[in-house]
C-alpha cells in the first residue's frame, strides 16, 4: 500500500469514529436525562472505572492499556461535560 492509500483508509476510519463518538454522546445525553429525573449525580466513578477495566481487558493492541485508558478518559469526560451542560440548560429553562 502507498502512503496515500493508507491515509485514505485512515480518513475513512476517522469518519466512522466521528459517527460513533456522536452516537455515544447522544446515548450519554439520554442517560443524563434519566439521571436528572432520578436525582442521580452526573459523575459515577465506579461506572467509569468499570469502563476502563473492560476496555483494557478487550484491548488487542497495538495501543497499550495506558493509551486506551487515556483515550476513553477523554471520551467519558466529554460525555460527562455534555450531561452537565444539558442538566444546567434544563434547569435554566425551568426558571424562565
Amino acid at each position: 500500500m502507498t502512503i496515500d492509500e493508507i491515509r485514505k483508509r485512515i480518513d475513512l476510519m476517522d469518519d466512522v469514529l466521528l459517527r460513533i463518538f456522536n452516537e455515544r454522546a447522544r446515548l450519554a445525553l439520554q442517560i443524563g436525562h434519566i439521571k436528572k429525573g432520578l436525582g442521580l449525580p452526573v459523575y459515577d466513578p465506579s461506572r467509569e472505572k468499570r469502563i476502563f477495566i473492560r476496555m483494557k481487558e478487550e484491548n488487542p493492541g497495538p495501543l497499550d492499556d495506558g493509551a486506551i485508558v487515556r483515550l476513553f478518559e477523554r471520551v467519558v469526560d466529554e460525555s460527562r461535560r455534555l450531561e452537565r451542560i444539558m442538566s444546567q440548560s434544563e434547569g435554566n429553562e425551568e426558571c424562565l
